[in-house]
């Protein structure tokens, strides 16, 4: 499951991000924030991939999102709530 939700994480994150960067390209442990993600995108994306993934935002707290600050970092969190299929 976890290959799964890291694929479509990183298609949701280069959907928001700035600059034009395929998924594979995305470094899973760089900040999020320096690939340029502004706090509205990162609740954009978070929201998005929470969709796509069946993951409840209800899962996560306040500071639960803002210790997500790479993507791997959210790829883990959501893993941990995802339904095995």
């Amino acid at each position: 499951m976890p290959d799964t939700i890291e694929t479509t994480a990183r298609a949701a994150l280069a959907e928001v991000l700035p600059q034009s960067l395929p998924p594979e390209a995305i470094d899973p442990d760089v900040e999020l924030d320096h690939l340029g993600l502004t706090s509205l995108n990162k609740v954009l994306f978070l929201t998005s991939l929470c969709d796509r993934t069946q993951v409840g935002l209800h899962h996560f707290t306040e500071h639960d999102l803002a210790a997500m600050r790479t993507l791997g970092q959210v790829v883990e969190a959501l893993s941990r709530h995802a339904e095995v299929r």
